[in-house]
């Protein structure tokens, strides 16, 4: 069985992951209990698995039923039970399907209810057993000649046994997989510490980029005091984020150039915008009843906790801080379209900076030799985009959140899907958000 660590650099979920800006957090801070707990403790069975269960059992309900009005004909149930029961004929008795239809719910109540399997090899030894004794005896049985019966009762046996298959394998497994992969993740997060630093932070501190002012270059240019110098890769590193954030910087200035896309009942909206080179880039724009400095430590400061109530975000690592203001990330985000589109990891490099007016991380794809592309992964490239957190200058309780986003998430996926599958990320994302700044407001 793999290690906590491997699942959770295994993790695959999907659609672009942009949240990966910062340093380490406090292990102290914001941290639900039940977030400790494994899917297991939680509950003991899952919601989906007890659906699960309540489906097999209506199988056999039914089939049930089925039976018992067929039995309940000219010659009477006492009669027929007698025919079919004690004079049964494979070729002329219904009786085999009910205990086919009891043989599914005792092995499957049995390994998913009462052993709770993680595994689909059970089912699939039912339905294949069910699936051929009910075309062995529909072959060689002369049931079609009992009328609507005769056809009723296999089929609907048939189909209820691969619904089930369906049912388990693609709802059941993969929902839990997916909750325990969170869970993975954000034990990972909770407890890990900062990561491949060049030094430690302070117990309970977090990190946070010294102010920043529009067109000042020369703060990371400048090899100050007790700075190391910085290596040709690392300039290069320094010069992407810079050369993302003047595009950010660009974007915002032609706030009246955005197209309008969509809007929800929060009051959120998703704009697009084309930038030369790097295509359509969509733009969330929300309004938060919270301070500006709340948002700026949730999102950009600590990407790595906010798996925690954000599962849009699978997975956060921070491989490498360059100087104050940049740092390379390595993110696994969460699955959208109802799995259509599938797990993208990305490599970004984060430049972040603080303003008078507004707190900003920017970001761009790149490459770095800690994470190479993975054949498990379809590896995503992120154009020049970021978060931006306006202050609210009459009302320091309120700000308003802005996301960027240019994204190719490479594959063969349809253009159109890829449109839809963004724009209801980042819906759900403010979603999300909104409950992560209700909570902490709740706090004492």
């Amino acid at each position: 069985m793999s290690k906590p660590t491997d699942l959770q650099h295994d993790l695959e979920r999907s659609l672009p992951a942009i949240a990966s800006i910062s340093t380490s957090f406090s292990q102290s801070q914001g941290f639900s209990p039940y977030c400790y707990f494994s899917p297991e403790k939680r509950k003991a069975i899952s919601d989906v698995r007890r659906t699960f269960c309540l489906f097999v059992t209506f199988d056999l309900l039914f089939i049930s039923l089925l039976w018992i009005i067929e039995l309940n004909t000219k010659d009477g149930i006492q009669k027929n039970l007698e025919n079919e029961i004690i004079k049964y004929n494979f070729k002329t008795s219904f009786f085999d399907i009910f205990v086919l239809a009891f043989f599914r719910f005792f092995v499957l109540l049995l390994a998913y209810a009462i052993v709770k399997l993680r595994h689909w090899w059970v089912i699939a030894v039912t339905t294949l057993v069910s699936s051929a004794f009910l075309i062995v005896k529909v072959i060689l049985s002369e049931l079609l000649t009992k009328g609507a019966f005769g056809y009723l009762l296999p089929i609907v046996s048939f189909v209820i046994a691969w619904l089930e298959t369906w049912f388990l394998d693609f709802k059941v497994l993969t929902q839990e997989a997916e909750e325990e992969r969170w869970y993975l993740a954000a034990q990972a997060a909770a407890s890990r510490g900062p990561l491949l630093y060049p030094r430690a932070l302070s117990e309970g501190q977090f990190y946070s980029p010294p102010e920043s002012f529009a067109g000042s270059d020369n703060e990371s240019d400048e090899e100050g005091a007790g700075r190391k110098a910085l290596t040709a890769q690392e300039k290069e590193y320094v010069r992407q984020g810079k050369d993302a954030m003047e595009v950010v910087d660009q974007i915002l200035a032609q706030e009246e150039n955005w197209k309008f896309e969509k809007n929800n009942d929060f009051g959120d909206v998703v704009y697009t915008f084309e930038i030369p080179f790097h295509g359509k880039t969509f733009i969330l724009k929300a309004f938060l009843q919270c301070s500006a400095e709340t948002v700026y430590q949730e999102v950009i400061l600590q990407p790595e906790k906010m798996i925690l109530w954000n599962r849009t975000v699978a997975a956060c690592q921070i491989l490498q801080r360059v100087e104050d203001n940049t740092i390379i990330s390595y993110d696994v985000a969460a699955g959208a379209a109802g799995g259509v589109v599938s797990p993208r990891d990305f490599v970004n490099v984060r430049r972040i900076e603080r303003r008078r007016d507004r707190y900003i991380s920017s970001g761009m794809s790149t490459t770095h030799s800690l994470k190479p592309p993975l054949s498990k992964y379809v590896r995503g490239e992120n154009g020049p985009g970021g978060f931006i957190v306006l202050k609210c200058p009459s009302n320091p309780r309120v700000c308003t959140f802005i996301w960027i986003l240019n994204t190719d998430l490479k594959g063969r996926l349809p253009r159109y899907l890829i449109h839809q599958s963004l724009a209801a990320t980042m819906f759900e994302f403010a979603f999300h958000l909104r409950q992560r700044v209700s909570e902490l407001s709740g706090k004492p």
